[in-house]
This record gives structure tokens, C-alpha cells and sequence, in this order.
């Protein structure tokens, strides 16, 4: 088990066998076509309860032993998810407690997922007794690889229950209630709490503008659900499986901070699905797809598995397009040189019936192996065959971008100077793509994470500090690391309250050499403009009017009235260099700009020298014994061909060459 975990990329899908049982035969040609697909292994059991449990207490595991056995038989290991995604009907009409109540104060009926209360002791004990059984009869079978610990947690719950927790988590963070009125700025509109009891979760019938309240709530709820998450695991350990966890996320998820799962899950795992052929052109999609890719590999700084992605079409957007050929190979072999050691899809068969009848399968409701889809699929598993090497290999890059949920949390509650529109992941993106367009690896990291392995760190809209960040940014400047700071940055505390003094807080004002005093918010139809390097750039959103003291001005506003104020500085700290841009610039700016700092810091391209272009990028996973292997990217529907500055091996066919031809969606996977 262990062998193909570490040892081979995985191949296959969310497979539901339990919508089968009736049919044997379907059952029969799932294993000869998972088996031509060069499939090795699926998820089984994600949604799967009523038929684990059709009536209370009455368990009917002998299905998925058969399904188990027959797949291990035929060399396809398990995956073997919880089913409490989504709980049976008999459970929400027996015990209405386990539903969960909306911001609104009223419990949801039964339907949909993910309807349950985190908090409630009897959807608790259920869950805890059915993962225990499935870890007592599945947990030590050799055809079972990895613990799938429900799907795609997320939401929150309102009920009492909840809201007890709730006041019992700020009773620990806060001890007492002067503490947390202080941390709250609760005395502004006379909202001083007297009692425990008064606290509420933050609500349209209720408070929303204490912004303590509101961002302590949402890190409440990423608290109660990793707290679910670690019992599911807690269970299957009762159970006697010491088999790894993992569960499947969900990206730029907003809702939940990633980060704090790290300690719980033992693989990260996450369900990928861009909008190829959609509004943003194919490369925007590339791009905003690798960085979801970085972020995920992040939470661990490891390898971690794509448990979902489409092969062909999902059925959510407005418009859901086709994949053009030759694209769903890219985009599955993307996420191996991002750090991925799986290709898994949803799903591997289409249901009949319900919501998901037209989202993209293997197998779609014709049933043969004749189509486009299935043969895409069939040579994604044969390249991953050939690609075990890189399952060793982790990518290992020297520049990192700050990308802090809580700080998003913070700065879109803020009332400040463009409400609902400060846009921090597009501005986050801004950066990444120049990274991405110069084939250079990046970090997407949270303020918890150490700097010291970096040449180059990107803090946009620092707006929130905790986590010691400033003195870890200090310390990184002062060491001789390059900091490139932002607007809207070290405004407040970990509580969201203002520092007192100048700013950027925390005392990075002489790490930067400036301090800010005024913050312009831009229309949408506006923009400012400034010259750097002799080219002109628009800039939009916001443009921060700041004061230099020791740093150099490198560029200066050229409209309105603060026309010829600095909005491009350096400044040298200790051994370092600390840049600060104080407005959001075009994306042409940073790659110019980035393309000259990464010579000044030395960080260096994956194909060196190499011009790439238009749509092509190029990624690297290194093994611990040092060997590269690089992944090189087509974006665009045209054949590209380019020179190498050094000969490279392709490691699929053991060709050497000093250039590249990359077919239209080709992706080729190379060896120094």
C-alpha cells in the first residue's frame, strides 16, 4: 500500500459504485475499463451512507467488501472515504438537531451536502461510528490506500449549539471579557459586552460591523471544522487503521483557512476545476490554476494529491464548455509539476439521475470506450506510468508570495477605501503571473510560515499583521533577503485595530525607509499613471501617498494632485533590499520589473536564459538526490518551437536536444 502511495502517481476517480448495485454487469465493466484506462486507483464510499446504513443501526458493509476485493484482485487499490458529506434522510427527520441553522437564524430542512452541524453531539456520534466500523472492517485490507475523510467541508452552522461553542472558543483566546471588549473595540456605538451570553455570531439580524467579531467568527469556523475533521480521523484510528488521511479541498476556498488542516490531514489532496475555454483567456486560466496548485502544495510544503478534476466538462458555469483536444492532458500533467502525485477525476462513471448527471465522467451514459474523453484519459495513465521519478521530487522555489486568508478576511471587512471591490487574490496574481510567465517557481505561504529559504519575498496588501510577521519580514530584509511591500500594508493587529503610530506598523517603516499617510480608492473607469525605467504604466484601484525618509524614489505619480509624489521606493536594510509599490499597477509593470530584480537577487528561470513564449511556461520538482526534472507547458492552441541555452533530456523517451517543439496543449517532461 504504502509502495503505490509513494512510489507511483495515481490514476482514477471518485468511482459510486453503490448507484450500481442492480446492475453486476455495469459493476463487471467498470474493472475492464478502470483496467484499459491504466487506472490503479478510486475514491469509493464519498457519498455513500444510506447504503452503508440504509435504516438506523443497521450496517450493510458486505457491497463495498466486494467492491474492495474485486478492484484490489485486479490491481486498483481503494481510496476509502467517510460518507458524512452528506447524511441519509432518515438521520435529518429522526434527529432535526444534526441540520444546520442559517445566518439567518432558521434550520435548513434536509438536502443538498454538507447540511449538518459540526457541533452537534448526536451527528458526532454518528459519524463516529460508522468511520470506526468502516476503519475496523476496511482499515488493515491490503487493497486499501488512504482514508478520504468526508468531501469538501465547508459552510457554517448558526444553532445554539454553535453558538455556545462559539462563546466557549473566545472564553479561551480571550480569558475574560475586558480583553475581548478591548480586542473588539467594542465601546465604539456603546456595544461594551457584559455578559458571555450576549456574544452572538455576527448576522443580518444582528452585528457585523464590530470587525473583531466578524473575523474571530470566521476563524471560529475554520477552528470547529478542522476540530471535525481531526474526530473523523480520531475515529478511524479507534478503528484501528493507522492507514493516512486526507480530505479534499477546495483551493482559493474562502471560507476556510487551509493552513490550519496541516497538522491534521497526513497528505493534502484537493478537487481542481478551471474554467478552460471560459471568459479569461487559456493562459489567465493556466495561470490562476498553477497558483491554486502552489497554494494547496503549501499548506504542508509538500507533494499533495489532485483528488478531482474534470475530464471533459463540469455542469455548474452558465456556459460549460468542452475540453479542446489535447487540453485535458495538459491541464492533468499541470498538476504534476506543481508538486501533484495523482491525476483523479469526478467521476469515473456519470450518474442517471440528480444534479450531477451531466457533469463530465470517464464514462459517460453511452458506457464504451470509444470516445474522445476515455481515450484522453487512457494516455494521461500511461504517461503517469512512466513518470514515478518525479513522485521523490518536491519543488523547491526561492521566491515566496504572502498570501494570508485571515488578512483577506480582514481587509475585505474593512470599511475602507473601495468596500467589496480591494480585489487581494487578483492583486496576488498580479505578481504570480510574471513569475509564471518567466518559468520560475513560487511559494504561495501564509505569515505563519518561515521566509529563511527565500531570496525573494512579495507582500501585497499586507493589510493584517499576527503571526510575528514584521519582525520574520525584519529579519529576513535585515539577513540580506529582497522584500517587495505594497500598499494598504501594517494598517492592524491581529485583532484588526489600528497601530498607533506610523505605518506600515509593527515597525517596518524604516525597513522601508518611508511611512504612508493617505490612501487614494480609484473608480473602475479611473487610473493614474507612472514612469519607470523610461516606459509608462497605468495604475489602478488604489494609489497610497507615502513619505520617503531614507528610501530612494525610483518612480512618481503623474496624475492629480499628488502628481510628483513617490509611488515606486527602495530602500537598503541591515543586508537586504526592501521595495515599496504604493498603487496596483497594469501586469505589464511587474513583468518588466520582476524580470530585472530576479538578475539583482539571483534567482534564476528553470530554462535559464531561455525566451519562453507567449503561453509557455516551464516548472521544476527536485529529488532529494538533487536530480531535476523539468515540465514545460503549452498554453495556446499553436505549435511553438524554441532553442535551449542547455541540452535536455526528455525522460519519456530518452531524447536529448538543445530545443523544444511543443505540439498545440503539449506538455513534456524533461531531465537536466
Amino acid at each position: 500500500m504504502a509502495t503505490l502511495l509513494n512510489n507511483q502517481m495515481l490514476h482514477g476517480g471518485d468511482y459510486n459504485p453503490d448507484q450500481w448495485l442492480d446492475r453486476p454487469d455495469i459493476l463487471k465493466k467498470d474493472i475492464e475499463l478502470m483496467k484499459q484506462a491504466h487506472v490503479n486507483c478510486v475514491s469509493v464510499g464519498i457519498f455513500a451512507w444510506s447504503s452503508l446504513e440504509p435504516e438506523e443501526g443497521h450496517y450493510t458493509f458486505g457491497w463495498l467488501k466486494d467492491v474492495i476485493d474485486t478492484l484490489y484482485s485486479n490491481g486498483i487499490y481503494t481510496v476509502l472515504a467517510t460518507p458524512s458529506g452528506a447524511r441519509p434522510t432518515w438521520m435529518a427527520h429522526k434527529y432535526p438537531e444534526v441540520l444546520r441553522v442559517d445566518q439567518t437564524l432558521h434550520r435548513n430542512h434536509m438536502g443538498g451536502r454538507h447540511n449538518h452541524c459540526y457541533t452537534s453531539p448526536i451527528y458526532r456520534q454518528k459519524v463516529w461510528e460508522m468511520d470506526k466500523r468502516l476503519a475496523e472492517a476496511f482499515g488493515k485490507h491490503p487493497g486499501v490506500l488512504l482514508w478520504h475523510l468526508s468531501n469538501e467541508y465547508g459552510g457554517a452552522c448558526y444553532c445554539p449549539l454553535c453558538q455556545a461553542e462559539f462563546r466557549s472558543w473566545l472564553k479561551e483566546k480571550y480569558g475574560t471579557l475586558d480583553a475581548l471588549n478591548k480586542a473588539w473595540w467594542t465601546a465604539f456605538w456603546s456595544h461594551t459586552y457584559t455578559d458571555w451570553e450576549q456574544v452572538e455570531a455576527p448576522g443580518p439580524r444582528g452585528e457585523e460591523l464590530l470587525h473583531g467579531l466578524v473575523l474571530d467568527w470566521r476563524r471560529f469556523v475554520t477552528a470547529r471544522t478542522v476540530d471535525f475533521c481531526s474526530w473523523e480521523k480520531q475515529a478511524v484510528r479507534a478503528g484501528g487503521s493507522d492507514l493516512p488521511v486526507t480530505t479534499n479541498m477546495m483551493g482559493f476556498y474562502y471560507d476556510l483557512d487551509y493552513t490550519k488542516f496541516k497538522d491534521v490531514v497526513d497528505i493534502v489532496s484537493w478537487d481542481n476545476y478551471p474554467n478552460w475555454r471560459g471568459e479569461a483567456s487559456d493562459v489567465d486560466t493556466a495561470i490562476h490554476t498553477a497558483a491554486t496548485h502552489d497554494l494547496m502544495r503549501c499548506v504542508q510544503h509538500e507533494p499533495f494529491l489532485m483528488m478531482e478534476n474534470t475530464p471533459s466538462q463540469v455542469n455548474w458555469h452558465s456556459v460549460n464548455r468542452l475540453k479542446a483536444p489535447g487540453m485535458h492532458e495538459l491541464a492533468s500533467l499541470q498538476a504534476v509539476a506543481h508538486g501533484s502525485n495523482s491525476v483523479q477525476y469526478f467521476q469515473w462513471r456519470q450518474s442517471r439521475g440528480a444534479s450531477e448527471k451531466f457533469h463530465g465522467a470517464v464514462i459517460d451514459h453511452y458506457g464504451e470506450s470509444d470516445t474522445r474523453v476515455f481515450q484522453e484519459v487512457t494516455h494521461v495513465g500511461e504517461r503517469l506510468e512512466g513518470l514515478s521519478a518525479l513522485c521523490h521530487a518536491n519543488v523547491q522555489p526561492q521566491v515566496a508570495i504572502l498570501f494570508d486568508r485571515e488578512n483577506e478576511w480582514a481587509l475585505d471587512a474593512a470599511c475602507g477605501p473601495r468596500n467589496g471591490a480591494m480585489h487581494y487574490e487578483q492583486t496576488m496574481e498580479s505578481h504570480y503571473q510574471a513569475f509564471w510567465r518567466m518559468g520560475i517557481n513560487v511559494d504561495l505561504i501564509s505569515e505563519e510560515d518561515d521566509l529563511s529559504d527565500y531570496r525573494l519575498v512579495i507582500a501585497p496588501m499586507l493589510y493584517l499583521h499576527r503571526a510575528g510577521i514584521a519582525d520574520k519580514l525584519r529579519d529576513f530584509v535585515a539577513g540580506g533577503g529582497t522584500l517587495v511591500g505594497t500598499y494598504w500594508s501594517g494598517l492592524v493587529d491581529e485583532n484588526d485595530l489600528c497601530f498607533e503610530g506610523p505605518t506600515p506598523g509593527g515597525n517596518l517603516t524604516d525597513v522601508y525607509g518611508l511611512r504612508t499617510e493617505e490612501i487614494d480608492g480609484l473608480r473602475d473607469e479611473d487610473c493614474n499613471h507612472m514612469i519607470w525605467n523610461g516606459k509608462t504604466y497605468q495604475l489602478r484601484e488604489l494609489c497610497e501617498l507615502v513619505r520617503p525618509k531614507d528610501a530612494k524614489t525610483l518612480a512618481i505619480y503623474s496624475d492629480d494632485f499628488y502628481a510628483g509624489k513617490s509611488v515606486l521606493t527602495v530602500n537598503r536594510f541591515g543586508k537586504g533590499y526592501a521595495y515599496f509599490l504604493a498603487s496596483r499597477a497594469e501586469d505589464s509593470f511587474y513583468r518588466d520589473f520582476y524580470r530585472l530584480l530576479i538578475e539583482q537577487v539571483g534567482v534564476t528561470p528553470v530554462l535559464g536564459k531561455t525566451e519562453l513564449p507567449e503561453g509557455v511556461t516551464a516548472s521544476k520538482r527536485t529529488a532529494k538526490d538533487g536530480r531535476a526534472f523539468i515540465i514545460v507547458q503549452n498554453y495556446t492552441s499553436k505549435t511553438v518551437c524554441f532553442p535551449l541555452e542547455n541540452p535536455l533530456t526528455n525522460l519519456e523517451n530518452g531524447q536529448a536536444g538543445d530545443s523544444l517543439t511543443l505540439q498545440p496543449y503539449g506538455v513534456m517532461f524533461l531531465s537536466e
